[in-house]
Parts: structure tokens; sequence; C-alpha cells
């Protein structure tokens, strides 16, 4: 691959193991919370959790719903045929939301090989965090995964007011990094939001996928230690 002056990388999914963490707080609120009374298996709950959750993000990136509406909505319509008043299901399902964050910060820990990828990341680029996700949680991952150090700049969506995939959060950092679009290269998980983001801002992509797909990116890596051999 050609010669980069800066590295963009996502991080859930890419660096820190969101997967395992959202898993593991889910399996504690459906048993916290008795949802065997509505959904015989966790696995039920997941399925009437996770697409609407996918739906909610896929909106929230392209700027259609709120983080509040997010945060309260992926909890609440899973519980919606519970036999209780609408402002008790909408308590019930914002405290689960905030129970559901410290959970995920609970059960936070970095994929194999992540720290090592960024070390070696950063000995050659400045690195540049651009991130969907809560601030609240983010910047928690951030500080206990002890790579922190190792970003020049960190990129919240919430902050500075633009979501991935809009090409608008991918202009930021290339400011940020005092460089023009052909100079980056954007490291993510995510085609919707990794990937389409950056082509739609001018920006190379390294998508780390490790199935067949019809969708093409600048560079496709099964695994996140496959990127050490590209740049």
């Amino acid at each position: 691959m050609k010669t980069y002056k800066a590295v963009f990388l996502d991080w859930d999914d890419t660096i820190g193991d969101w997967t395992t963490a959202e898993h593991k707080a889910l399996q504690d609120i459906y048993t916290d919370y008795r949802l065997i009374q509505l959904y015989p298996s966790f696995e039920d709950y997941l399925n009437a959790y996770k697409p609407y959750n996918l739906e909610l993000w896929s909106m929230y990136g392209h700027g259609e719903v709120t983080k509040e509406w997010l945060h309260l909505q992926r909890f609440l319509r899973p519980i919606e045929r519970l036999p209780l008043p609408d402002d008790e299901l909408r308590d019930m399902a914002h405290e689960m939301g905030t129970v559901f964050l410290k959970l995920t910060n609970k059960y936070f820990c970095l994929l194999p090989e992540a720290e090592e990828m960024v070390k070696y990341l950063a000995g050659k680029y400045p690195l540049t965090i651009i991130s969907n996700g809560f601030k609240e949680v983010q910047y928690y991952k951030f500080e206990h995964s002890g790579l922190a150090k190792y970003f020049a700049h960190t990129l919240i969506s919430e902050e500075v007011g633009i979501n991935k995939p809009q090409p608008g959060i991918f202009q930021i950092a290339l400011e940020r990094n005092g460089i023009t679009a052909d100079e980056a290269v954007m490291i993510g998980d995510s085609y919707s939001s990794d990937i389409a983001g950056a082509k739609a801002a001018g920006i190379d992509q390294i998508w780390i996928h490790p199935a067949d797909t019809a969708e093409t990116a600048t560079c496709i890596v099964p695994k996140l230690i496959d990127i050490l051999n590209i740049l």
C-alpha cells in the first residue's frame, strides 16, 4: 500500500472487544430483570434486542435519532409486552440502559493482539480514534485499556456533532492531523460505518472482515494482526 501520514481507527470491535462485553452485559440484564417471563431463553431475548439495536445505530449514524432515543428504545421495545403502565415500562427501560452501560465497562477487554497493533502503528504514524460510541463509556475504555497515550487525537461523534458514516467527522480528523484525504487510511470492522464513511470522505480503508463479501475496500484483512503486514 502507499505511504500514509496518519492512521484513523474505529474502537469497538476493532481494538476493544465490544461483542463479548455486550453479550455478557445482556446476559446479566436478561437474568437480573427476569426477562425469562417474556423470552424462554437468552437467545430469544437476543433475537428481539439485536436487530432493532442495529437498526437504531444505523439511524443514529445518519443523524436520524438522538443518543437518548437510542438509549431508551433499544431496551423498551423488547419489554413492551410486560403488563405494566407505559411510564413504568419507560422507567424500567431507562434503568436497564444505564445498567447496561456500566456492565459493558465491567466486562471491557481488548481484542487479541490489539495492544501489539496499536503500539506498532503508533511507532510509525499519528493515530486518531473515530468512534460513534457514547462518550461516558468510551473514555472509560480508552483510559482503562492502557492505550490512550498512543493516540494523538480522539473524536467521539456526540462531542463533535457528526456521526460515522457522515464524511464530516472524517474531515475533522483530517483537519486535526493537518493532512489531506489521500494521506490517511481508516481501519475498522464496520462496512456501513467505518468503510463506507471513509470512502465518502475520499480516504483509503482497511476493513477487518473475516468472511467472503461482495463489498469492496482499499484492503480487506481477516484478522487485526494482518494489518501489521500492510502498514
